[in-house]
């Protein structure tokens, strides 16, 4: 690209307005609202599950199997998609044509009311599979750009500034939806979606006119679809095959994938563990994605300077370190013990001049299961007459309830007359993830469920939260949301300077004239890193608990942070400068 300065200056603010837009999607869409959109949708289409070919499917596993079809298609295609944009001018022209089929498709997830109700979640799916390939697929030819945009030294800079520009652009959008949802309703969710496609296509054209399409001294002849297609496998093969050429890159790349599925991980089963093993609301999870794209900016830079004053590796490792920290800490997390009458989910107030109970329950408390089968269904609609909940749907076999929710839709206070059932009733909690507190009569007790969060339970690594909980968290009152958000400062003070220096210094290491092809291989680890950690941590669950598999993804990214010591970065560089060097003489012969 041209030397001018302030050429340069544009085609790097270029780059990074282009992760300042994409970052709408990541938040908004993929971590804020959609998933959450989409259950709604689904449970009003089809209930709990629907049959897919034959299967019975839950609104959750359709998603996940979304997320993993397009993550799957992105991965097998990078690598070949690489070797042809590092042969032809082609990567400004595929970042193009993926970033409109991904705004597009995102845009298009606000026509989802318009449809039929049965095909509003099945549209969804669609659009955000088609949308993930169009963000996956794009930034491999994003990412390759990168070495073309400035000498070694700059790169670090380039990288971490970009992903600083892509964490204040999401956040910021995600305040102003957030708002929206929040202060108006859910009737403003599909312009939520639309505005998100167009929030990351608007600033995606400053990329467009700022970044160069990076040079070849020679073109590839066009081929036909076909071989185009051999060539690029042809080519595929032929790097795995002579891969001691890079050791140092692949190896790398094989540290890279341990400690990003780690990173990532953490970053995609926190809104899974927060609310199931530790009680969180919605609101605590959205504090906390807050958190981290808005400490995770300045600290992004903050790593630039570190890597500046140390060197990139060094800085990488610091980094890792903590994230090696925070999924430890995250073992030590604990809801603190109910010690208030306000603090307990169902709350009977003792009125003593008109011998009544008012009865109200937390605004944080949840849903009932909605399965008319379900247990908690059975014995809400068993207690009504003792229970602050109302009809939600009439059904042959009789009625299901819900929590009742007054006109402003805060939680319903009911004058309990008819208490004597209350002591069937606490026997019922007791088997449950609730909890129940008598106040002021001379039947006042409490009752906390066997899998209400504040039961610990005894798991192998349970005897860790007990402990920090007794020790730390109870005596200095930090509850569960404060723990949680001490989480979301750790990690978003380290996640930018992970990735970025990550991308930085595989790109040192990268022969500028096989950039996209590498970076095709980066995009590969990194997408099959999205399969395997969640694939590892709902294992571990399954023959042990949630702890356990936090441990599990701390131990992975242990593994890539010592694997980092062994990492010859100087050896890296030289060997990308020796093909860089044959590649251009080959090219001008």
């Amino acid at each position: 690209m041209s030397e001018h300065p302030d050429e340069k200056s544009k085609a790097i603010r270029g780059y990074a307005f282009y992760d300042w837009g994409k970052s709408a999607f990541e938040t908004s869409v993929t971590t804020a609202i959609l998933p959450s959109w989409f259950a709604y949708l689904f449970l009003e289409a089809n209930g709990l599950t629907t049959t897919l070919g034959g299967i019975e499917m839950s609104g959750t596993a359709i998603w996940s199997y979304s997320i993993a079809v397009a993550t799957l298609i992105v991965a097998l295609v990078s690598p070949s998609f690489g070797v042809i944009a590092d042969r032809r001018t082609i990567k400004m022209w595929w970042l193009k044509v993926l970033t409109i089929l991904g705004a597009g498709s995102t845009f298009l997830l606000a026509a989802a009311p318009f449809l039929p109700i049965n095909s509003q979640w099945a549209w969804l799916m669609i659009m955000f599979v088609l949308a993930n390939i169009g963000l996956n697929g794009a930034g491999v030819f994003y990412n390759a750009l990168l070495p073309h945009l400035g000498d070694d030294d700059e790169l670090d800079s380039i990288s971490n500034k970009a992903f600083a520009y892509g964490y204040l652009g999401g956040g910021i959008l995600l305040v102003i939806h957030l708002g929206l949802v929040m202060g108006i309703g859910s009737e403003t969710i599909p312009f939520c979606m639309a505005s998100s496609g167009v929030w990351w296509f608007g600033f995606a054209l400053i990329t467009f006119k700022y970044v160069p399409e990076p040079e070849i001294e020679k073109e590839m002849e066009k081929m036909s679809f076909l071989e185009t297609s051999k060539f690029a496998l042809s080519e595929v093969k032929s790097t795995l095959k002579n891969r001691k050429e890079f050791k140092t890159l692949f190896f790398f790349m094989l540290a890279y994938f341990f400690y990003i599925d780690g990173i990532n991980s953490v970053t995609a089963l926190a809104g899974v563990f927060g609310p199931a093993v530790l009680g969180l609301t919605t609101t605590d999870l959205i504090l906390t994605i807050l958190v981290i794209q808005f400490v995770a900016a300045p600290c992004a830079i903050g790593f630039t300077y570190l890597a500046e004053k140390w060197s990139t590796k060094k800085a990488l490792q610091l980094s890792l370190c903590v994230a090696t920290f925070v999924a430890i800490l995250a073992l030590t997390f604990a809801p603190l013990q109910l010690e208030e009458h306000t603090e307990y989910d169902l709350q009977y107030t003792w009125d003593n001049a008109n011998s009544t109970y008012a009865v109200t329950y937390l605004a944080n408390l949840g849903e009932l299961a909605q399965d008319p089968e379900n247990e908690e269904q059975l014995w809400a609609v068993k207690h009504r007459d003792v229970l602050p909940v109302q009809v939600n749907e009439k059904i042959d076999e009789g009625l299901v309830l819900e929590w009742a929710t007054d006109s402003d839709g805060n939680p319903a206070t009911i004058i309990l007359t008819n208490y004597s059932m209350l002591e069937s009733l606490k026997s019922q909690i007791e088997d449950s993830r609730y909890s129940l507190s008598i106040n002021g009569s001379e039947n006042e007790s409490v009752v906390t469920g066997v899998n209400h969060p504040t039961n610990i339970g005894d798991g192998p690594l349970d005897f860790i939260a007990k402990g920090m909980r007794d020790l730390v968290w109870q005596p200095l009152g930090i509850n569960v949301t404060l723990q949680f958000l001490l989480l979301g400062v750790l990690f978003g003070s380290i996640m930018g300077g992970a990735q970025g220096l990550s991308r930085s210094l595989f790109g040192k290491m990268v022969p500028e004239t096989r950039s996209a092809e590498f970076f095709g291989f980066f995009g590969f680890f990194g997408k099959v890193a999205a399969f395997i950690g969640p694939l590892l941590y709902g294992t571990i669950v399954i023959f042990f608990d949630d702890r356990v598999a936090i441990l599990g993804i701390g131990l992975l990214i242990i593994i890539g942070t010592i694997m980092m010591l062994w990492v010859d970065v100087e050896q890296g560089i030289e060997d990308a400068k020796l093909e860089d060097e044959k590649n251009r003489a080959n090219s001008s012969n």
